[in-house]
């Protein structure tokens, strides 16, 4: 769920699509159950998948959330599209992901919606359900795709009610970054950052002892409660029920994954109420030394000279390997007066920039197709294939509708622990509570 970050600031973008940039709280995407599409023709369906387009000149309009450094990228990709394409012409909108979402059910209503767009995998049910993406299976079937392609959460994640609405674009998880500068002066290797639980905290533990704190945990969504996460299903935990009609982020290895990170604090390893975005910027001032932080920070870091840094997977600290992610997939938009030109035009881009998923990755992603992760391309991207094993153990946000209002109470809970409002089995439990009764609520809401 993400844009690449020439900034550490802009992730506040991010958050504004699922989380308060002044507290951490999650948003809902689009916000209650209603199908704002209900009643639209369905567009006309000729079985093209996409694979070329030989019908008269048409003009599409493709909207998408990559206001950071993907955005340069993806500019690049679409200007090479129109240059090969004869009679097919993309104007691209790139908006704030919030604005986007804001955007797109009144646009879709009013027929002034885009043709094509990219939507995280957790906003694909929402948005399904709502009626505002249309199925895509024609494209998928095209592409010959099949789930042994993607690990299965990726695959999975475009599918809605038995219908794929989603084509995997990418993989962007977290990624553990370490400054070289500041492990260099407290005595420990630069190139040789720490793997595990026993390793970690002796790194730190020795940093401590030379006045620095090392390891500085955020108490909002980015970075804390994407960290949480990853955590959590580390110690072999997970946030909800298999049914998806409980939250169980209260479980006792959640509680363990959360006590762990309160324990960076009381332990003083990390300082108190760290500020939103302050420990990635504390990294690039060599204030700190550790920060769990997205794959889309590679670009930004890339950009500066001030520091020497590196990446690898998380950490693992628990029992198991586990890191938080999420996806971008391609969507088609509904249509109140369906053009059939227009629809196999816009089945025809998805298709020609998926194919080329390797120059999308030096956005700073993974790319979603198996294939094309261990192509020479991708493997000339140092950094990003270094956390291309991530995704064979990558975990995703539940692919249901409102789940975003469910995952709210979750972050809300890391917010207080980690804060010291609260011991982490208290903040959980009341996340959890809440965090079910919403569940419950969104089964009846979107038919289950």
């Amino acid at each position: 769920m993400t844009t690449t970050s020439s900034s550490a600031l802009t992730r506040r973008s991010f958050m504004a699509l699922t989380g308060l940039a002044g507290t951490g709280l999650a948003l809902t995407a689009c916000g209650g159950g209603t199908k704002v599409g209900a009643g639209q023709a369905e567009a006309p369906d000729t079985g093209s998948g996409g694979t070329e387009y030989t019908g008269p000149a048409v003009e599409l309009a493709f909207w998408n959330g990559f206001t950071g450094g993907d955005g340069d990228v993806i500019k690049k990709i679409v200007s090479e599209f129109n240059a090969q394409a004869t009679n097919v012409k993309v104007t691209m909108n790139i908006y704030q992901w919030a604005d986007l979402f804001q955007k797109l059910p009144a646009a879709v209503t009013t027929g002034k919606g885009p043709d094509v767009g990219c939507l995280h995998i957790d906003d694909i049910p929402t948005n399904a359900a709502r009626n505002i993406i249309a199925p895509i299976d024609q494209v998928a079937t095209a592409l010959k795709l099949q789930e042994s392609d993607f690990s299965p959460a990726v695959w999975q994640g475009g599918v809605y009610k038995g219908q794929r609405f989603g084509i995997p674009l990418d993989i962007h998880p977290l990624a553990f970054y370490w400054n070289k500068d500041v492990v260099s002066k407290a005595g420990l290797d630069p190139e040789k950052p720490p793997t595990t639980k026993d390793d970690y905290e002796a790194a730190l533990e020795q940093m401590k002892g030379k006045g620095i704190q090392g390891f500085w945990v955020s108490p909002f969504q980015f970075t804390g409660g994407f960290t949480f996460q990853s955590l959590m299903w580390q110690y072999g935990a997970e946030p909800f029920s298999e049914d998806l009609s409980k939250a169980t982020f209260d479980a006792d290895g959640s509680i363990q994954a959360l006590q762990w990170l309160v324990d960076m604090i009381n332990k003083g390893y990390s300082p108190k109420n760290v500020g939103q975005d302050a420990d990635y910027i504390a990294l690039k001032n060599s204030k700190n030394a550790f920060n769990w932080n997205g794959i889309w920070q590679i670009n930004d870091l890339k950009a500066q000279s001030t520091i020497e840094w590196g990446v690898a997977p998380v950490p693992q600290i628990g029992s198991e390997k586990g890191v938080w992610g999420n996806s971008h997939q391609f969507v088609q938009l509904r249509q109140i007066k369906p053009d059939q030109n227009k629809l196999d035009a816009s089945r025809y881009f998805i298709n020609w920039v998926s194919q080329r998923s390797a120059e999308w990755a030096t956005s700073g992603k993974i790319p979603a197709k198996k294939s094309v992760a261990e192509s020479p391309e991708f493997k000339a991207l140092k950094e990003e294939y270094s956390l291309a094993p991530e995704a064979e153990y990558v975990h995703f946000p539940p692919a249901v509708p409102g789940i975003g209002d469910a995952l709210a109470e979750l972050y809300t809970a890391v917010n207080s622990a980690v804060l010291l409002k609260a011991t982490p089995q208290a903040a959980l439990a009341a996340g959890a509570a809440k965090a079910t009764q919403i569940l419950q609520s969104n089964q009846k809401k979107y038919g289950g």
